[in-house]
């Protein structure tokens, strides 16, 4: 059957949705679902009609990062072994479902905008359009909590798992620190589904502590080393240039540029013209 699109309220295109593709396509990975095109469609319009968002960008992934690859190596490296160690049954199922993701991308960039390159991942998209939208307001659709590191008054994040919204605005409600010192907290925690190490024996509570005491994570870098006798912060002490790494692998905004590369940049302002600064 044929998609029929909805029609979207022309008054609201400055109000923006953004999908993170391959994480909501999960949603029915997850249910063993292999027929879901017509879902998928009918989800993003249903909640594009919710938020009053008349602008549509599906933010695809095509491949690990190839900068963040090329700072390390180990990045998303045990996402890799574990699709290497997949039985027959385990691989027809992923490509049965990239097959129907295919036909998702496929079917919407015939009306709305699909953003996709080699090597570059839908959290850097969502982090340029996030950074220089001149939207009213932004709306990105994720269940990864990386991307509430793109959350201002302008850009909000909800989590269709979680049935919740991160705004600017209720943020202290869930939160010990700040939006901005959020980068901080993850460099110091590192992220293992990226298998990305932070320092040893810091997790969050010790990190908002630290953050407290010192600054945000160029401040505790500079501030290292630290006289303590705590084994966390001599292993800080040790380590500190993984503050500097991390900051490279996770933050979105600052090299998101980098990270997506000067032609697909060209490619997402041209698609993109009406909601992203001149």
């Amino acid at each position: 059957m044929a998609i029929q699109f909805k029609e979207l309220n022309k008054v609201d295109k400055n109000r923006v949705i953004v999908i993170d593709s391959l994480n909501l396509g999960f949603r029915w990975k997850h249910a063993k679902r292999t027929d879901f095109c017509d879902d998928y469609a009918n989800t993003v319009y249903s909640m594009a009609k919710s938020y009053k968002c008349g602008t549509i960008v599906i933010a695809c992934d095509k491949g690990s990062s190839t900068y963040r690859k090329n700072i390390y190596p180990e990045y998303k490296l045990d996402r890799k072994q574990k699709y290497a160690n997949q039985t027959d049954e385990e691989k027809r199922d992923f490509e049965d479902f990239f097959s129907e993701m295919k036909r998702v991308t496929d079917m919407f960039a015939e009306k709305e905008i699909v953003l996709q390159y080699s090597g570059v991942e839908a959290d850097d998209i969502a982090g340029y359009l996030a950074t220089n939208t001149k939207a009213d307001h932004m709306w990105l659709i994720s269940s990864d909590r990386d991307w509430d590191l793109l959350v201002k008054p302008t850009v909000s994040r909800f989590s269709y798992i979680q049935r919740k919204e991160s705004t600017f605005d209720n943020w202290e409600e869930t939160h010990d620190f700040s939006v901005e010192d959020y980068i901080t907290i993850k460099c110091l925690t590192g992220d293992k589904g990226d298998n990305i190490p932070g320092i040893t024996g810091i997790g969050e509570k010790r990190a908002v502590s630290l953050l407290k005491d010192y600054g945000n994570v160029f401040d505790i870098y500079d501030a290292c080393p630290i006289n303590s006798k705590y084994k966390h912060i001599q292993t800080l002490n040790e380590n500190r240039e993984v503050l500097l790494r991390n900051f490279e692998l996770m933050d979105l905004t600052t090299y998101a540029e980098e990270a997506i590369g000067e032609e697909n940049i060209k490619d997402i302002n041209s698609k993109c013209a009406g909601i992203l600064q001149g």
